[in-house]
C-alpha cells in the first residue's frame, strides 16, 4: 500500500486503528463507573471497585448533604442519625445531580428529582439513587466502596 492510500504515523498505526482504539478505550472507562451509576452489583471478580477515603467520621457529625465527593461519584448524606453515601448521577441518563438546600437532589439535564434519602420524586427517572457501600475503618474514617 502507498502512504495515499493507507497514511502511518511514526509507530506505523495508521488513522483509522488510532480511531478505534481511541473509541475503544472511551467505551471502556466510561463502564468502569457504570455500577455506581445504578445498574446493580459488581459481577464476580470485577476490577472496578474503587475505594475512597472520607476522611473522619467526625466530619459528618451534622444533618445534611456534604458535597465534597461528587465528582467522584456520591454525596455524603446524615439523616436521621445515619451516614449513607448516595450516587450523584441520574438514574435516567448518568447526569450528574446537584444538591438543593432542602438536602433533596435535582438533574439539570431533564428535571428529575429526588429526595434527601435517594428516592424519586420527580421523573422522566424512575429509579431511585443507588447507595454505595460505606464502612467507618479502625482509624474513624468513612471508607466508601464504588462499584
Amino acid at each position: 500500500k502507498t502512504m495515499e492510500t493507507n497514511p502511518q504515523t511514526e509507530n506505523g498505526m495508521n488513522r483509522k486503528r488510532f480511531i478505534v482504539l481511541t473509541a475503544t478505550s472511551l467505551a471502556a472507562a466510561g463502564c468502569a463507573g457504570c455500577q455506581a451509576l445504578g445498574s446493580g452489583s459488581a459481577p464476580s471478580g470485577s476490577k472496578n471497585v474503587r475505594i475512597v477515603d472520607a476522611g473522619p467520621g467526625s466530619n459528618y457529625s451534622t444533618e445534611g448533604v456534604y458535597e465534597g465527593f461528587r465528582q467522584q461519584g456520591f454525596f455524603l448524606v446524615r439523616s436521621h442519625g445515619k451516614l449513607s453515601a448516595i450516587s450523584s448521577y441520574c438514574t435516567h441518563r448518568h447526569c450528574k445531580l446537584e444538591a438543593e438546600t432542602d438536602h433533596s437532589f435535582y438533574c439539570p439535564c431533564h428535571g428529575s428529582t429526588f429526595d434527601p434519602v435517594g428516592k424519586v420524586t420527580d421523573g422522566p427517572a424512575t429509579r431511585d439513587l443507588p447507595n454505595c457501600p460505606l464502612s467507618i475503618d479502625a482509624r474513624g474514617h468513612v471508607i466508601v466502596k464504588i462499584i
